[in-house]
């Protein structure tokens, strides 16, 4: 009689919780081979191809082609000891053969293997090999007889798929304690645990999993909720547990004796946005030296024909909105919650602005249309605004770049921390001279170092480094861009 036994999506490894659908390889109704590849995932480091350890008819598939499933959940389902035309075929040959092997090949060993897979994906096992891999163990009074749940026939191997542990071995098959910490069966229903360090870990530790809430994917049980369940049993233990946590105060007081300056205000503001974007943005700086000559020089004609002058700062923001209409991917922000980029359409300049009472980023709206000169007059603006402490909520929030000219305090260069939830930053150095290779020929030239942070989720450093040399390749040659101030 076949047996319907249903696959789910094991641990691909490397801490990965999900994948997605990209390519079936097999139809409803296909017959599939012991470790066929039935699917293509791709997860967050490579495309995997994932073979099945059931042999049969396949008869479901969950989820369609582009669907994000999380680890654990079905992928299809399999009729094992079904024909393609509907049938059953009589139980394989090598369940008849004789075991000559010992205890751990037993005639149940034989059967099982014939219907379940020899290899292993992480995560996930096989019947026949668990099973003699859990039997070597040293006996217990709790293991006085494992053989009878070995030779239980197919009926216990139909509770694996049920399991949530991630292996389609039967359950009656493991030991009395192994059984305990990885399934419930048909008292509490699936455990939500997959990876089989947590379950060992569970397991030597005495915890039951069914007291403990998961906190992954679908609640799914992870390492760090088995480890916090064992702490909060374990705290309240008096004495060995209590003692060391009384000895543990006094080393609070002994702390180095010093000015304390709390972190509130803008100061507590700076540090918990600079921490936020370190904790949750995974970003990376690239720099390149330019030859800002030809820039100098042309600031200095625009300011000797007259008019209000026109800023350094003004020019590289005209450069910086040229540069973000060029590369729209780092004039984006990324939502955690939906998992998307999102680009955006303006573009609104904030850049870093040291006062009194600490660094704040005021933000130029349409920077992207706005002329040199209009440019000029916004950041004096905001500037004079800043150093008096009168900038309003709207001129401190919604910037999607950041322009940073620590140049003014003296440095060449640095690695900036993109202004959260943006994502990049370019960062500007002192101009000065130095030896410069000119037209063939040494020459004394005004360079300057620029560097860009961004956050890589958005880009890879194709992006980031064709950004960063167009602004550059701006920098030395801006005759094209001047003539639209």
């Amino acid at each position: 009689m076949a047996q319907v036994l249903e696959f789910k999506l094991p641990d691909l490894g490397e801490g990965l919780t999900e994948a997605e659908i990209v390519r079936w390889l097999v139809d409803v109704g296909d017959v599939v081979a012991i470790d066929q590849p039935v699917v293509e995932v791709e997860t967050a480091k490579a495309m995997v191809e994932v073979p099945c350890p059931y042999g049969g008819v396949v008869t479901a598939r969950f989820g369609e082609e582009g669907t994000e499933l999380p680890v654990g959940a079905p992928l299809l389902t399999v009729a094992v000891g079904a024909s393609a035309d509907g049938g059953t075929h009589a139980a394989p040959a090598p369940a008849a053969e004789p075991a000559p092997a010992g205890p751990s090949a037993s005639s149940a060993d034989a059967a099982v293997s014939s219907e379940y897979s020899g290899n292993v994906l992480v995560g996930y096992g096989t019947a026949g090999p668990a099973a003699r891999r859990r039997r070597i163990r040293p006996q217990s009074p709790a293991v006085a007889n494992p053989t009878p749940n070995a030779t239980a026939g197919p009926a216990p191997t139909s509770t694996a798929p049920a399991a949530k542990t991630g292996t389609p071995a039967p359950v009656a098959a493991a030991p009395a304690p192994v059984a305990a910490a990885v399934a419930v069966a048909a008292t509490g229903g699936p455990l939500p645990v997959i990876s089989p360090l947590v379950r060992k870990l569970a397991r030597d530790r005495g915890l039951d999993l069914r007291e403990v809430r998961g906190s992954g994917p679908e609640g799914l049980i992870l390492r760090a909720d088995v480890e916090r369940a064992l702490t909060a049993r374990e705290t309240p233990v008096p004495t060995a547990v209590a003692a060391p946590v009384r000895t543990a105060a006094p080393a609070v007081s002994a702390a180095p004796a010093g000015e304390r300056i709390p972190l509130r205000g803008l100061r507590g503001a700076v540090a918990d946005k600079l921490s936020r974007s370190r904790t949750e943005i995974p970003d990376a700086t690239c720099w390149v030296d330019a030859d800002a000559t030809e820039l100098m020089a042309a600031r200095a004609a625009m300011n000797a024909a007259g008019g209000p002058k026109i800023s350094l700062l003004a020019l590289l923001a005209r450069i910086c909105a040229h540069a973000l209409a060029r590369f729209p991917e780092l004039n984006s922000t990324v939502d955690t919650a939906a998992r998307e980029i999102v680009r955006l359409p303006q573009v609104h300049l904030g850049f870093a602005a040291q006062t009194p009472r600490g660094l704040v980023v005021p933000v130029v709206r349409d920077a992207g249309t706005r002329t040199a000169e209009s440019l000029t007059e916004e950041f004096a603006r905001l500037t004079e605004s800043a150093r008096q402490g009168t900038l309003t909520p709207a001129d401190l929030t919604g910037g999607t770049f950041t322009l940073n000219n620590y140049g003014v305090f003296g440095v060449d260069g640095s690695t900036p921390i993109v202004n959260h939830p943006e994502a990049a930053m370019l960062g500007v150095g002192r101009i000065i001279p130095k030896p410069w290779v000119h037209q063939g020929e040494l020459a004394v030239r005004q360079v300057v170092q620029l560097s860009l942070t961004f956050d890589h989720r958005v880009c890879d450093g194709g992006t980031a480094g064709g950004f960063l040399r167009y602004v550059a390749d701006c920098v030395e040659q801006p005759a094209v861009l001047l003539r639209t101030v």
